[in-house]
């Protein structure tokens, strides 16, 4: 895996602009939702709203999620990247893992927002907008810090 060493520093940024246009969806997606919630099943605004919805989720947020996730197990498998005896990096893959599953949850939200199916409140959509704000900071802080 030698090979990969002078493609690092590409790879790397190749990864922090997946995982920066990734961020961006998750963040904006849940807002979405909550201005469609305050649209009538049927009218307009709503079928708009799944528009921008499915467009977002189609052509930034799943490929970011999936380059994100390529070009970091590429850095994993980089020769001294990683400290395999350091603990920080389960508790980031955790916490990317659990980010994936934010997305995958926000991808059903969309799939029942396009059936006019609205099986969460208002209110759920603005506390679900806080999760992946917390998974960033642990991801960050797992990343350059280190602390353990």
């Amino acid at each position: 895996m030698d090979w990969l060493l002078p493609l690092y520093p590409w790879v790397k940024s190749l990864h922090v602009i997946a995982v920066i246009t990734w961020m961006a969806g998750i963040f904006y997606l849940p807002r979405l939702f909550i201005y469609h919630m305050a649209e009538p099943v049927g009218s307009t605004t709503s079928e708009t709203f799944k528009t921008m919805e499915r467009r977002l989720l189609r052509a930034i947020m799943n490929p970011s999620m999936i380059a994100a996730w390529a070009m970091g197990l590429t850095l994993v498998a980089t020769p001294g990247v990683i400290d395999w005896r350091a603990g920080w990096w389960h508790t980031k893959l955790l916490a990317v893992i659990l980010m994936t599953a934010v997305h995958m949850h926000q991808a059903a939200g969309r799939s029942a927002f396009a059936r006019d199916e609205r099986p969460h409140t208002e209110r759920y959509w603005r506390i679900a907008n806080e999760v992946p704000s917390l998974l960033l900071i642990i991801i960050v802080v797992m990343v350059i810090a280190r602390p353990f």
